[in-house]
């Protein structure tokens, strides 16, 4: 049940995110939802291969590196999902720092933390 609740706040964030940002553009809805289904698909499986092969140079960065690899995933699921378009990195980091604060507020506020 909580992760149905976390892929609709999710779905929700990427809709209203998407509202504000013009370089980000969601189709509908049902976008949303296989949007925030692959971005924790891709968090779950690819990230942590990210994180380990760039190891050194996040420790260098202390740690500022993951915003990067956060957009890589952004601009993945850009590229996976059809109706999701995200126009360059930039907007995919921004987007993935709005969208990551969101989402810790949304789950504070729901109770649902990690």
């Amino acid at each position: 049940m909580k992760l149905l609740i976390r892929i609709l706040i999710t779905s929700g964030l990427v809709l209203v995110i998407a509202h504000f940002m013009r370089s980000v553009e969601v189709a509908d809805f049902q976008t949303a939802l296989i949007v925030a289904v692959v971005l924790g698909l891709l968090n779950v499986f690819i990230k942590p291969i990210l994180v380990l092969l760039t190891l050194p140079v996040t420790i260098i960065s202390l740690g500022l590196f993951l915003f990067v690899i956060n957009a890589f995933i952004i601009l993945m699921c850009s590229k996976l999902v059809g109706g999701f378009k995200v126009n360059s990195f930039w907007t995919a980091l921004i987007f993935s720092i709005i969208l990551s604060v969101c989402q810790s507020i949304a789950y504070k506020i729901i109770g649902d933390e990690k």
